[in-house]
């Protein structure tokens, strides 16, 4: 489960592993309460609700602001523990949160810590669904055995007539497939290399 919030509301997205467990998934989170919209399909559900939870007093969210740092989303939940990436520009302030985690309903378990070094644009990750999550099974296909026939070589090892033969596909079809791939493929990246430009 992953959670975005932008300190107003919330959203919510349950990644389902298997699609036997919609339905069941479905009717608990639709019980919680302050969802004030929902859109579904077999693989995912997501909710938004009426306002942001992590503002509440003794948060964590509300400590991370309070000490000066950084909340980088989604939060992700997974077997029972949240997990949170900060980022802190003083190491005072991530000793002043530490020795506040005491007082909170919770336990903290530091499992990795690094140095950004350059831009902070430069240290957030990317995640797979951020550049591939909106393609199809069609076009990743296609991207793929593009990629494995050389047509991304330079120079190109074949071409779309060549590939689409192999796949035993009409030239238009696969080329339309590739190229929405590619766009799409494009449109992910440009928020992350326009943060690299900006750095």
């Amino acid at each position: 489960m992953f959670l975005w919030c932008n300190r107003k509301h919330e959203i919510i997205e349950v990644v389902l592993s298997r699609e036997s467990q919609y339905e069941e998934i479905l009717r608990a989170v639709g019980a919680l309460p302050g969802i004030i919209e929902e859109a579904s399909d077999r693989g995912n559900i997501r909710l938004i609700t009426k306002r942001c939870y992590c503002t509440t007093k003794n948060s964590i969210g509300r400590n991370v602001d309070a000490n000066n740092m950084l909340l980088l989303m989604p939060v992700s939940y997974q077997a029972g523990w949240e997990y949170y990436r900060v980022i802190a520009f003083r190491h005072k302030d991530f000793r002043r949160l530490a020795e506040k985690i005491p007082e909170l309903p919770c336990e903290l378990v530091i499992i990795r810590k690094s140095i950004v070094d350059g831009s902070i644009g430069g240290s957030v990750p990317v995640s797979v669904d951020d550049l591939f999550s909106n393609l199809t099974s069609r076009q990743l296909d296609t991207l793929l055995t593009s990629y494995f026939m050389g047509y991304f070589s330079f120079p190109r090892k074949t071409n779309v007539v060549e590939i689409a033969r192999a796949k035993k596909v009409a030239r238009t079809t696969f080329q339309e497939h590739l190229t929405k791939a590619e766009n799409k493929l494009v449109a992910n990246v440009v928020p992350y290399l326009q943060l690299l430009q900006t750095a």
